[in-house]
């Protein structure tokens, strides 16, 4: 089937999550991921739990859920071997995406600088905690990063939870996730400079750039109106937030005057629209104490579901708040396809997120499962770089390549 990507080799030095998310997205697009990982253990996520169990194999989860449509070709990089391997790769591929300590392969002298030279067309990716392209190199550059980091310095954890709480993180991964896409996104970019100029490039994501850049009203707000927004504490727009129903929680957001008198009128006390301590928001937001109970005492008496049918019927835009079951009852969820089936033949047939967008020539993905260690490293050696069977079986006595076989 051919993909917006097809013809495309991409090959990662990818690991954990934001570069096994950025190759995923290149996979399910079409590309040809070659996924080379260290051999003996590979990447870290391949034994984290938890774990899918049958017939005494298993497979990580989280392995499992970033690494479809991906072959595995177990490289040591660290010997001369590996080195002239990686090398000879790189002037077959289009893609390098690289998510590896900052400078770990620049050490190995696969930098590049390095490649460039054995390949002018190579799209060279690297996603790191705070960027590593050198005429923007901050003084953070070196700094290891963990989501969570990301999240802190970019102002977001000062956006989430309770105005007398201490911050909180969002969703586990979020800034490796999304620093993923947008490395995907800069991706397509060059290959589509490419097409004009002949030459890759080098294409920086970082977690804070793509962060900071994600909590963009804070930006705005604070650059325009002087304001410093704080979480739990709203000064635009009210009422906005979950609030508990009889047998769950529904999100409501009312961001003007219109929406709020269609509210007003739902709960049937349409004189909220007029009275002056909920008529605009700055009044709700001052008279929360008033308006909160008015609602919640609404939404105790209907089901999640009734509250979402009446509050939608009327034009305010609301939706329940889903647990993981709910997700996978949702006749949406299943109308659009956005869970899609990966058949592993170790260990059986999952669910897992399809990913964004839906093309309407390309509206179903590829679903090759995740592969086992080194399970494509006589492959790519063979087909791609045209080994011979006697140089492979050296390399890996050698200990240079590992193969599943």
């Amino acid at each position: 089937m051919q993909r917006p990507l097809s013809g495309i080799r991409v090959m990662g030095t990818d690991q954990y999550m934001a570069g096994p998310y950025c190759t995923m997205l290149l996979g399910d697009a079409g590309a040809e991921v070659i996924k080379i990982e260290r051999p003996g253990g590979g990447d870290p996520r391949r034994a984290m739990p938890p774990f899918a169990e049958r017939g005494g194999k298993r497979r990580a989860c989280g392995f499992m859920a970033y690494n479809r449509n991906k072959k595995s070709l177990a490289l040591d990089v660290r010997s001369e071997a590996g080195r002239a391997v990686f090398r000879q790769l790189a002037a077959c591929c289009d893609v390098l995406v690289d998510n590896l300590r900052p400078g770990a392969l620049e050490r190995q002298g696969l930098g590049y600088d390095d490649l460039k030279s054995v390949n002018p067309r190579l799209v060279y990716a690297v996603i790191s905690g705070f960027g590593r392209l050198p005429r923007r190199r901050g003084p953070y550059a070196d700094r290891p990063a963990f989501d969570i980091v990301a999240e802190a310095m970019s102002g977001i954890m000062h956006m989430v939870g309770f105005e007398d709480k201490p911050p909180s993180w969002t969703i586990y991964g979020l800034a490796d996730i999304y620093s993923g896409m947008v490395a995907a996104y800069g991706i397509m970019q060059a290959l589509f400079m490419r097409e004009r100029t002949g030459e890759g490039q080098f294409v920086d994501s970082a977690m804070y750039d793509n962060m900071l850049a994600l909590n963009e009203g804070m930006i705005a707000l604070h650059s325009v109106a002087g304001q410093s927004p704080h979480r739990g504490r709203p000064r635009n727009a009210y009422p906005r937030g979950a609030y508990e129903t009889r047998d769950g929680y529904v999100a409501v957001n009312v961001p003007d005057e219109r929406i709020w008198e269609r509210l007003a009128n739902t709960m049937g006390q349409p004189e909220l629209a007029t009275d002056l301590r909920t008529r605009d928001a700055r009044a709700r937001i001052e008279n929360r104490g008033y308006l909160d109970p008015l609602i919640e005492r609404w939404l105790s008496g209907l089901t999640r579901d009734e509250a979402v049918d009446r509050l939608n019927a009327a034009g305010v835009p609301a939706g329940a708040v889903y647990t993981a079951e709910d997700i996978f009852a949702c006749p949406q969820v299943a109308a659009r396809g956005l869970l899609m089936p990966v058949e592993d033949p170790e260990v059986g047939a999952y669910r897992f997120a399809r990913t964004p967008p839906t093309l309407s020539s390309n509206a179903d993905l590829p679903a090759m499962p995740a592969p086992r260690l080194g399970q494509h490293s006589r492959e790519v050696l063979a087909d791609v770089l045209g080994f011979d069977d006697a140089r492979i079986e050296s390399l890996a006595s050698e200990g240079v390549v590992q193969l599943a076989d």
